[in-house]
């Protein structure tokens, strides 16, 4: 017996619709319906038609059938969704916090079908005698273009259909007259669009090392396992992590199973990919937003049909549709871009986890410097880790300068290179070398620094640098703290302390000032709007087209170039200055990262650091790519302070038409969350202004829990979910609520 009600979600992101409505299922719909189709709907007093997607088909009436309305149709234009990724939407909006249909449409990766490549041929079905007599038949002179056809069938038996409507100039109308005599046949196959480079020859896996041997093996040995759990592979820069993937990959499709291979950035796609099609050839692809609509819907459809092996992409190629997933990898596991900045603010990391653990899959993570998050769970036993301590094929590390640029301002230089950078890029101009020239500017947020002593201007409640506003005022954005713009230095007195402000444009002019016959390419934001952009640049790079690539932090993630002997990183501490206490991590990751740009080759590669905090530990085991020290010391702050991993945060966003009102609404949750948590011991932050008060004339406030258990955090945010409806009397909610478990960046 076919049911006769279905629970919907309606397309559309607000509080108020966040939960199902019932409708009736016209008969003949009923036996075309199942769950998770996106469905058109009346909808609201004036019956408009919304799209919606089918949670459930019932027989279970929940309201007076004589209220209830039809569904109009089907939408079969739109992607439906499978029970598990109802399911993983379902438990991504209990994790983070949002509307159900946010989350549906978060991990539907392609959201419409779009209309297939159809690749069509002519086949000949008729005897060679039937193909004679055809042939004898033809006017020479009346019948050019039917004998023509015909007479290239006798030769190769098929043709693509556009070379013979093209290059042989045949019609339409003839092919369907020698159609009816049963002479040919029309086959039709899809074709789909596909991103990859293509004829890329396959080329031998390499000899593994003795470390990346043992690493295979332990990982192997959790991978067999009914439910395999996480393995951490901690491997310095040029030790041969990818080879590792590569391996583990093999043995997973051995086993009939794919993979998913998650990068950061789509700046690494391109060399990412190359190394994989080199190995599996067209059983692997792309799926990343810089695709059109038509090559991501047919990627989508090969995962799905089982034309796909593997599949490589930054965070949204997690959801790809694979039918029986062996293993998921996430490359760069530290990087802040696997944290979704819109709502599900979901972690890459953790939602990987949790479909491994659903799929039975195995997952790896894999860094040279992993994020504090993931070490501290391997040190307690919770990930499997395993550790490359060698570059591979005994490539060595290459030798780290630090230079306090403090001292070039005390000896006249008052540019952007120190006189260790001019002496070393000037030599790999002269022998034909090449150099990457790194600019930190990741969390910059208008920091005021002394060129003269390397004073930064610091909260004297919270030990986090202060950010410079344009109303001439210095804030604390974790307590709100204020006080004037400083005109000289607090430390030292010098009038050399200001904003500081570098870019990669600015760079490129004054190397071009020392070097007017340099050959320079630049990668950052505005050199890379376009799809093709990415590759074009790092394709030129590879090739010796420049002697110098200057960037921001995308150009010192995963990238290999044998050339590249010298990297300098300008401005190496700004990150360490950003008001948040993830600077000396990132710090250290981005400077690590950026080392392990030079020398991946034959030749010795040289790295120079230039900094106003010479001794700051990120600085200085990074220069020595240390990341156990460097461990050791950031999680004892960590500690101390009370911050991820050791407890975990939630931070809640107000965002309001009018200050007063984020104020009030902020007052009136955390007042209410403290009565709610006095047993649960939970500590409460704020709330202040956010470091960016207002956007587009809406003010943010920000507050923060802090709890040793994810769980209580959790309750925090369905208690303030349940809460932020209107008071009495309101009408409409004029403000909104959003959550970040363990932000990537502070608010």
């Amino acid at each position: 017996m076919q049911r006769k009600y279905a629970n919907i979600i309606i397309d559309i992101s607000h509080e108020k619709l966040d939960r199902p409505f019932q409708y009736r299922i016209p008969e003949p719909l009923r036996p075309l319906l199942i769950e998770g189709m996106e469905v058109t709907i009346p909808f609201g007093n004036g019956n408009k038609q919304r799209k919606g997607y089918v949670l459930e088909i019932t027989d279970q009436l929940d309201y007076d059938e004589s209220r209830l309305k039809d569904i109009i149709a089907i939408n079969d234009k739109a992607i439906s969704m499978e029970a598990k990724i109802l399911t993983l939407a379902v438990w991504m909006k209990q994790q983070y916090g949002s509307t159900l249909i946010t989350a549906m449409r978060t991990v539907l990766p392609v959201k419409k079908k779009i209309k297939e490549n159809q690749y069509k041929t002519i086949v000949l079905i008729a005897s060679r005698e039937q193909l004679g007599q055809l042939i004898l038949k033809c006017n020479p002179y009346r019948n050019a273009a039917r004998l023509r056809l015909l007479q290239e069938l006798m030769k190769l038996q098929e043709l693509p259909y556009t070379l013979v409507t093209g290059k042989l100039n045949v019609s339409p109308a003839v092919i369907r007259s020698l159609e009816k005599q049963e002479a040919i046949e029309i086959k039709t196959t899809r074709e789909y669009r596909n991103p990859t480079v293509q004829n890329v020859s396959i080329q031998q896996p390499l000899i593994l090392s003795e470390e990346q041997q043992q690493a295979v093996m332990g990982i192997r040995q959790v991978l067999q396992q009914e439910y395999p759990g996480v393995a951490l592979l901690h491997g310095i820069t040029g030790s041969g992590k990818t080879e590792v993937y590569i391996e583990l990959i093999m043995g997973v499709i051995r086993e009939g199973k794919q993979a998913i291979v998650l990068i950061p950035e789509i700046a690494l796609t391109f060399q990412t990919l190359m190394r994989f099609y080199e190995r599996f050839g067209d059983r692997v692809s792309v799926l990343h937003s810089k695709l059109s609509d038509g090559e991501r819907f047919d990627q989508y459809e090969r995962a799905r049909n089982g034309l796909l092996d593997i599949m490589i992409g930054p965070r949204s190629a997690l959801f790809t549709p694979f039918n029986n997933l062996g293993l998921i990898i996430i490359d760069e596991e530290h990087e802040g871009t696997y944290k979704s900045e819109k709502m599900p603010k979901y972690h890459a990391r953790e939602v990987a986890e949790y479909i491994a653990h659903k799929e039975h899959a195995g997952m790896v993570l894999g860094s040279a410097t992993p994020s504090l998050e993931s070490y501290y769970k391997a040190k307690n036993g919770q990930y499997h880790l395993y550790e490359l301590h060698k570059r591979y094929a005994d490539a060595v590390l290459p030798t780290t300068y630090i230079i306090d640029m403090r001292e070039e301002l005390k000896s006249g230089n008052k540019s952007f290179f120190s006189g260790k950078l001019k002496e070393l890029l000037t030599e790999r101009l002269l022998h034909g070398e090449q150099t990457m020239l790194f600019i930190n500017r990741r969390g910059y947020a208008g920091f005021v620094s002394c060129r003269e002593c390397g004073y930064v201007v610091k909260c004297p409640h919270c030990d986090v640098s202060m950010s410079q506003h344009r109303n001439g005022k210095l804030i604390c954005h974790y307590c709100g703290y204020e006080q004037p713009m400083v005109t000289s230095c607090p430390d030292c007195g010098s009038k050399y302390i200001a904003g500081f402000r570098a870019g990669t444009e600015r760079i490129e002019q004054e190397l071009k000032k020392e070097y007017p016959s340099i050959q320079i390419l630049r990668m950052d934001a505005d050199t890379t709007k376009n799809r093709d952009d990415y590759e074009r640049i790092l394709s030129a790079f590879a090739n010796g087209e420049a002697d110098v690539l200057i960037g921001t932090q995308m150009i010192v993630k995963g990238h290999d170039f044998p050339n590249v002997t010298l990297v300098g990183a300008i401005a190496a501490d700004l990150s360490l200055n950003a008001s948040d206490y993830h600077a000396a991590e990132r710090t250290f990751q981005l400077l690590t990262q950026a080392a392990g740009r030079a020398g991946r080759g034959q030749k010795r590669g040289e790295v120079v650091i230039q900094t106003y905090q010479p001794k700051h530990y990120s600085i200085v085991h990074a220069a020595s790519q240390d990341y156990q020290s460097f461990y050791e010391e950031e999680i004892g702050y960590r500690m101390l302070a009370d911050y991820p991993p050791v407890f975990h945060m939630l931070a809640v966003q107000i965002f309001s038409k009018t200050e007063q009102e984020g104020n009030e609404v902020a007052k009136r949750i955390v007042t209410g969350l403290k009565l709610k948590m006095q047993q649960a011991n939970a500590r409460i932050i704020g709330p202040a202004p956010a470091v960016i008060s207002k956007i587009k004339d809406i003010y943010r406030t920000v507050f923060y829990i802090k709890h040793e258990e994810n769980t209580t955090l959790i309750h925090a945010k369905d208690w303030i979910e349940q809460n932020i409806l209107p008071k009495n009397g309101e009408k409409t909610i004029s403000y909104e609520v959003q959550f970040d478990f363990d932000p990537v960046n502070m608010f």
